[in-house]
């Protein structure tokens, strides 16, 4: 401790120009290969989120891709322009890290809490071993999510009618629905429109009535009003007999039935080769499903219940009229399709201009059995003399997926995550008997299968993440015991994480990942940076002790990687609070985005706080007792150059 000591009683003091550049060069020597390598090992914690795909991929690729290269001039810069800067603004007396008084106060608390935890080793060892197995069972009571709920300022309300709806009568419910929801205090525009667009894009039927509810800025909002809140009000003051409501918004189902095909949150799908089977196993699923906990808007996608209508031509009695098939067709698309008579001109803009019965004519069938034909010998006959008219029941729109005719069972998911709620549905399912015929099958569509995706993708890529940081860490210190010695907080650092998440509420999703590796990666860097200082003080004891058993007693281990742990506390200490200082802001920041930035913030934090804790007390114990090892089985200790 001489050393140590004789460092403490220096007092600030003029050094040569060429002494001064010595020392820099040696600490930049000491720091720069292990921060470079944490650097190399950040970077390679975020291979994982390049290897995602779909939604959560487009999401998160631009995140990896500027921390990737962010963190690429980081290394660069560490190795080359730091040390310039420090020659240039490290001029003057240079003082001791003693002289500093928050090193004093860091000290003073720290190193007897050290000596504590190097005397009840056992104690240590067992309270992290039982906080690590606790955060097993904690995680598996979280909930599982694909990702978490982006607040889009606005509902989307989706109500599903009867197949068979006229145009008037779906106009009549637009109008009822957006007067009763415009009736609520907090919403502040409503938009609806029912059927498709006038684009070959939008296969929507006429039974699907899609409303945009804009909504008041919140501190409009009535008190202790939230949005779950205010959906569940909506809902019970829009119950109408022959309407299935469903909520969501606007953004998030547009995703949705781009990428699946699928409205709702989630969607069984039905594939078969008959659409009244297929309407008829739905109908069984939904039975099934009825009364699950978390299931919300739960309802069938129509495959049958629309109404066509049938003319079948009397060619006997178009003989006898003289007229023919062609006359009847044209007559049928001119009153009931409509013909085109002309076009208006407006500035650079044609329009065509088109005729036919109006919509109280064209759902009667007496009055289309009165429609007139031309005939040249008998004069106007009648269209019901020459054709029988009537409705037949068919299916309303056809889906196919990969050539297969579907029909899909859909429901969104409320107060509940969507992993178990979705785990539940099956072991309903495939506890029901007589669901399925021969020849039809079930797939689980909608964030459901977006959410397997991801964790199957994370699950395979993972092990392979750490393996590289296991070669990255052994590459930085050249041994296998150091480079464990820091992957081992990468467990320690998932307890902080873990109850983090837990404590607030959050459920385990893509973003909760995503947080764990950034999280990694900082428990990796603050582990090197200790064993770089342990491993210095070792250095510092065999110079003053030399080598050897016989001259290195436990006590003299025991000194130094107390002073290793506690010298440079402050670097230690920076790095963990720079992380948290600028994370914390993130947990009471709000507007859109904060949903999913803090599920990725969460265990960063909390991780933060226990890996941090690890490494400044579990990892000089762990160093401790491997170079006790190495005294007592080798007769000296094994010493690695941490300074270049």
């Amino acid at each position: 401790m001489s050393w140590i000591k004789n460092l403490f009683k220096r007092t600030p003091q003029w050094i040569s120009e060429q002494k001064r550049i010595e020392i820099i060069a040696k600490s930049s020597k000491q720091v720069s290969r292990g921060v470079f390598f944490a650097t190399i090992i950040i970077i390679t914690s975020f291979l994982p989120i390049f290897m995602l795909t779909g939604q959560e991929g487009k999401l998160f690729h631009p995140l990896a891709f500027t921390k990737t290269f962010i963190m690429l001039v980081d290394a660069l810069l560490v190795i080359t322009l730091a040390p310039v800067l420090i020659s240039f603004f490290m001029k003057g007396k240079f003082k001791p890290d003693q002289a500093n008084p928050v090193n004093r106060f860091l000290e003073k608390i720290y190193e007897p809490i050290i000596e504590k935890v190097l005397t009840w080793r056992k104690t240590t060892l067992a309270i992290n071993m039982i906080a690590l197995l606790i955060t097993i069972p904690l995680l598996k009571k979280l909930g599982t999510e694909f990702m978490p709920p982006l607040d889009e300022q606005s509902i989307l309300f989706m109500p599903v009618t009867l197949p068979d709806v006229s145009n008037s009568e779906a106009k009549r419910l637009l109008q009822v629905q957006d007067k009763i929801i415009k009736s609520i205090p907090e919403v502040d525009k409503v938009l609806g429109k029912a059927g498709r667009a006038n684009t070959a894009t939008d296969n929507a039927p006429i039974s699907m009535i899609e409303t945009i509810i804009m909504l008041k800025p919140k501190d409009q909002w009535r008190e202790g009003m939230t949005k779950d809140r205010l959906i569940q009000e909506l809902d019970k003051k829009l119950q109408i007999p022959g309407v299935v409501n469903g909520w969501t918004q606007p953004i998030i189902n547009r995703i949705n039935m781009l990428s699946t095909g699928i409205r709702t949150d989630v969607g069984i799908k039905v594939f078969g080769q008959n659409l009244d089977t297929i309407a008829a196993v739905s109908e069984r699923v939904k039975a099934a499903l009825e009364g699950t906990s978390g299931i919300q808007d739960l309802y069938v996608e129509p495959v049958t219940g629309g109404k066509y209508l049938t003319i079948d031509i009397k060619r006997d009695a178009l003989a006898r009229y003289g007229l023919t098939v062609d006359d009847v067709n044209q007559t049928i698309e001119s009153v009931i399709g409509g013909a085109t008579i002309g076009q208006t001109i407006e500035g650079r803009r044609r329009f065509s201009i088109n005729i036919r019965l109006a919509q109280d004519y064209r759902n009667s069938l007496a009055q289309l059995n009165r429609v007139p034909l031309q005939s040249s010998s008998f004069g106007n006959v009648p269209l019901g003399s020459v054709a029988n008219l009537h409705f037949e029941n068919g299916p309303p729109m056809i889906t196919s997926d990969n050539a297969l005719l579907r029909g899909a069972v859909m429901f969104n998911v409320r107060d509940r995550d969507l992993g178990s709620t979705v785990k539940e549905a099956v072991e309903k399912l495939n506890a029901s008997r007589g669901i399925l015929p021969t020849g039809y099958f079930l797939e689980w569509s909608g964030q459901y299968e977006n959410l397997i995706r991801g964790q199957q993708t994370l699950l395979w890529i993972a092990p392979i993440v750490l393996i590289i940081i296991f070669f990255a860490l052994y590459f930085a210190f050249h041994s296998l015991r150091e480079a464990f010695l820091s992957l081992i907080t990468i467990p320690f650092a998932l307890i902080g994480g873990a109850y983090m998440i837990y404590f607030w509420g959050v459920h385990l999703s893509v973003a909760v990942a995503v947080g764990f590796i950034a999280l990694f990666g900082i428990a990796v860097e603050t582990g090197i940076v200790m064993v770089i200082y342990l491993n210095d003080a070792m250095q510092q004891l065999v110079k003053e002790k030399g080598n050897s058993r016989d001259t290195i007693t436990n006590k003299d281990l025991r000194t130094y990687v107390i002073q290793g742990a506690a010298k440079r506390l402050r670097p230690k200490i920076m790095t963990v609070c720079v992380s948290l200082f600028g994370l914390l802001p993130v947990l009471w920041a709000t507007g859109v985005g904060t949903d999913v930035m803090r599920p990725i913030v969460l265990p960063m934090i909390g991780g933060v706080l226990t890996s941090s804790t690890h490494i400044l007390l579990v990892t000089p114990l762990i160093f401790l007792m491997t170079k006790e090892y190495e005294l007592r089985k080798y007769g000296k200790l094994e010493i690695y150059d941490a300074k270049h």
